[in-house]
């Protein structure tokens, strides 16, 4: 991994190359760049009447798509860092898109749609209890409250809806950078943060971020694409086999919030350890857990932690065949089922995204770190270090046999 200092330099000529040659290629996804060649100036957001345009900086918006040897191809946007497109070949080698997201970059701004598709969420991902974070003794700061009173993935202006710097780009690599300014969201420090998607020829695409502070702050940065691997939203998740190699997980209470616990999954709907069927136990709502989250939406604490040779989290379509392994350092996983997707939003192809559409996998550090005693989960990083956070997540991408 080459550091930060590389990546800040980088090549805007390369990028710019590269961006040009991929709008007069066909996409497998059939998506058009054109349709993401635009400007963002940012937006405001309200309490009272959410988000709307702001008179910012405008922005370039653009698309870029990584292929390898095999036909694979994934399609991101430096608007928030999102991954709009993973296609990957099925059972009968047929090209499945395996992500919800839009057809045009409009769609992904918080004033027209507010979701996650796709997104590199930072600084924080997941929730802070109320909001509230303690950086040195006495000192506590008030963060964005946008949900249930607590800090969801960085406020309601965060990363996600943010525009990402092209540093570089090549036909298997794109590096991204953020610029986060001292009190972004309420954050302390001024932080670089960067973002490299790379896809080999095992179909294999490696998300390594990575950032420096010049003030002690939390980062805990992830990816929030919605999975089906079905290839076709109008398919629920529900059928998709899921493995987590996890014995135990964090409870919630019922905004959401980790209770401080960590509990065994044994005998419970949260086991995953062998496969089972997404929807198998999503609906048990007897069991306090699923009340809480309104079917899966819960951090697994994985039992072999920061090994990255060591598959954490296995999905499966017994429609398409198609396997995704993920594999992380991080010692935690958020799944998330698409609860609250309730038929609103339409996406990629006109397909209206209803409950359960797609699964989120968000490795990650747990929800409300720096405000829990969890010494293997440690979201405070210091300054003064260079890549002082640093995360690595591997989705690869295969075939049942």
């Amino acid at each position: 991994m080459r550091n930060l200092k590389s990546l800040l330099i980088g090549s805007a000529a390369v990028a710019l190359l590269c961006a040009c040659e991929t709008k007069d290629e066909a996409l497998k996804s059939g998506l058009n760049p054109a349709d993401f060649d635009v400007t963002y100036a940012g937006a405001t957001y309200d309490e009272e009447t959410g988000y709307a345009p702001a008179q910012g900086e405008a922005k370039k918006v653009g698309l870029y798509t990584l292929k390898n040897d095999n036909g694979m191809e994934v399609s991101i946007t430096n608007f928030g860092g999102r991954i709009v497109s993973i296609m990957v070949p099925d059972k009968d080698g047929n090209f499945q898109d395996v992500v919800l997201g839009f057809d045009k970059a409009e769609d992904y701004f918080p004033y027209n749609n507010t979701t996650d598709f796709g997104a590199a969420i930072g600084r924080y991902a997941n929730r802070i209890n109320q909001g509230q974070i303690t950086p040195e003794e006495g000192e506590t700061i008030q963060l964005p409250q946008n949900n249930f009173g607590h800090c969801l993935h960085g406020g309601p202006l965060g990363w996600q809806y943010q525009v990402y710097d092209v540093v570089e780009v090549t036909e298997t690599e794109l590096d991204l950078k953020l610029l986060s300014p001292d009190g972004d969201n309420n954050f302390p420090g001024n932080v670089e943060a960067c973002v490299r998607y790379t896809l080999d020829d095992n179909n294999a695409l490696t998300i390594d971020y990575y950032a420096t502070t010049d003030k002690k702050t939390v980062i805990n940065m992830t990816n929030h694409s919605y999975f089906n691997l079905n290839g076709d939203p109008n398919e629920p998740i529900t059928n998709h086999m899921l493995t987590i190699a996890a014995s135990n997980f964090t409870p919630v209470d019922d905004t959401y919030m980790t209770t401080g616990e960590i509990l065994p999954v044994a005998g419970t709907p949260m086991d995953f350890l062998k496969p089972k069927a997404v929807g198998e136990e999503i609906t048990n709502f007897d069991f306090e857990q699923l009340k809480n989250g309104n079917g899966y939406d819960h951090n697994w604490v994985f039992d072999n932690q920061n090994n990255i040779d060591a598959v954490a989290v296995r999905l499966e379509s017994p429609k398409t065949g198609i396997r995704l392994d993920v594999f992380t350092d991080q010692p935690g996983v958020q799944v998330y089922t698409g609860n609250f997707l309730d038929g609103t939003v339409t996406g990629k192809k006109g397909i209206v995204y209803q409950q359960r559409t797609g699964i989120c996998l968000e490795t990650q550090k747990y929800p409300d770190s720096p405000n829990k005693q969890w010494a293997e989960s440690n979201a405070w990083v210091e300054p003064g270090e260079e890549n002082a956070y640093a995360h690595t997540c591997i989705f690869k991408f295969s075939v049942v046999e």
